[in-house]
């Protein structure tokens, strides 16, 4: 069948981290293939919770290899803290995990660039983490970045190093921003070259002959297509591609190498950071305050559906804005993704609610118009139009069976799936792996 790619069909926090871990118990290979730090999947295992920010989160399973893709963008000090992490709860990294060569590197003077761009823009801040995502990815493909590859050679390293750090230092003086400490920094770098070092493989050659050998791939997406740096509301996106042809340029891996595509839809709405959103229910705080244009305020369902579903994020730990779910925003994200199959995630928030609501289109001046056709300026303006669900009281978490489901809950789902027109393959109960109904 080819690659298994998993996207999300959002604004990213769909639950993916959940759906990898669950595949990827009968996974070969599980890949990251974009974007860098500022994802962050979350697993539970017994309980227990184990953040992922750069390493793939299918790593836990015994059998599985973790592959870190070229088109993924690495900050040093997080992937040793996670490295450090993994070790120290008995995981062995050696053969286990690799990182391609070819992926470029977040060094401090992105992440002080980032900062500074965002505070130089005042009001009109995009809400980025400050990861130094955006700025590494400039300099990726203004041909300044430092990759992986350079770090084999150190004398390379540290000349190219200075010569970038010396720019951005003046950046970062006409912004009022501290400079980078140019021979510290090289210090810390040098003291992590030595733990990332043993970890570096030509990560190509790896899949290529995976897929020679028929082994199962499992490629793991970051972040939601709603925040595709192509596909977005840009610039309230990312800084990669994040939809299914993605993996193509992020893992070298061939289109026709590509099977199923299922993209992860969250049972309700959220995101971190600025931006638009149709079906927002309330106004976290005063950096994302805004109008709200055609959508009802219910802060109360958006009390719930944040603390039920303890919408902080991963990363950041800031609070997600929450709405209904938005299926005009889904579908427009499941077709341009390529989705041949949907995993539905925390529907067990739900439970509660005497109503739920589903935005079934978009109306700006009195006319139809598809999320595609809608950039940031028009989904500001669009008024969404909802159909209105029965809500259902009981306690869903564990359920592994669709026919447990109470039948309110059963009448969302189908419904999700007629609207999108593509199967539900798996429903997401509660975080733990075993929480999981698979149809």
């Amino acid at each position: 069948m080819g690659a298994t790619v998993v996207i999300g069909a959002q604004w990213g926090d769909e639950g993916k981290g959940k759906l990898i871990d669950y595949l990827a118990a009968k996974s070969d290979y599980v890949v990251r293939f974009h974007g860098g730090n500022n994802a962050g999947h979350t697993v539970v295992v017994n309980g227990k919770k184990y953040p992922f920010h750069l390493v793939p989160s299918g790593i836990l399973h015994k059998n599985t290899i973790g592959i870190i893709a070229n088109g993924v963008i690495i900050d040093l000090e997080i992937l040793s803290s996670e490295i450090k992490m993994l070790q120290d709860n008995g995981i062995k990294l050696k053969n286990k995990l690799f990182i391609s060569e070819r992926c470029h590197l977040i060094l401090p003077y992105h992440k002080a660039l980032d900062e500074a761009y965002e505070n130089a823009r005042g009001k009109n801040k995009l809400g980025t983490t400050k990861r130094g995502i955006g700025p590494a990815f400039s300099d990726k493909v203004s041909y300044n970045g430092i990759r992986l590859y350079e770090l084999r050679n150190w004398e390379d390293f540290e000349k190219n190093f200075k010569f970038q750090a010396k720019i951005k230092n003046e950046i970062l003086k006409t912004f009022g921003v501290e400079p980078v400490n140019i021979s510290k920094e090289l210090q810390k770098l040098k003291e992590l070259r030595k733990e990332i070092l043993p970890y570096i493989a030509d990560t190509f050659l790896m899949l290529q002959n995976a897929s020679l050998k028929k082994k199962r791939v499992l490629m793991e997406g970051a972040h939601g297509v709603m925040l595709d740096v192509d596909f977005s509301p840009y610039p309230f996106s990312t800084g990669s591609n994040v939809i299914a042809g993605a993996v193509s340029i992020g893992a070298g891996v061939k289109p026709s190498q590509i099977g199923n595509i299922i993209a992860v839809v969250k049972a309700y709405t959220s995101r971190v950071g600025g931006g638009p959103i149709p079906t927002e229910l309330d106004e976290v705080s005063d950096q994302y305050k805004r109008k709200v244009n055609g959508t009802t305020l219910d802060k109360k369902a958006a009390k719930h559906l944040r603390e039920v579903g303890q919408e902080y994020g991963t990363t950041t730990g800031r609070p997600r804005r929450v709405g209904w779910l938005d299926l005009e925003a889904v579908r427009y994200a499941c077709e341009v993704g390529g989705a041949t199959q949907v995993c539905i995630t925390k529907p067990d928030v739900l439970s509660g609610l005497g109503e739920i609501k589903v935005c079934v289109e978009y109306k700006l001046n009195g006319k139809s118009i598809s999320a595609s056709s809608c950039g940031y300026n028009e989904l500001a303006k669009v008024k969404p139009l909802y159909k209105t669900f029965k809500g259902w009281s009981e306690n869903i978490s564990g359920i592994n069976k669709f026919q447990d489901l109470p039948k309110n809950c059963q009448l969302y789902m189908k419904f999700i799936e007629s609207y999108l027109g593509l199967p539900i393959k798996f429903i997401s109960t509660g975080s733990d792996r075993n929480e999981t109904i698979r149809l």
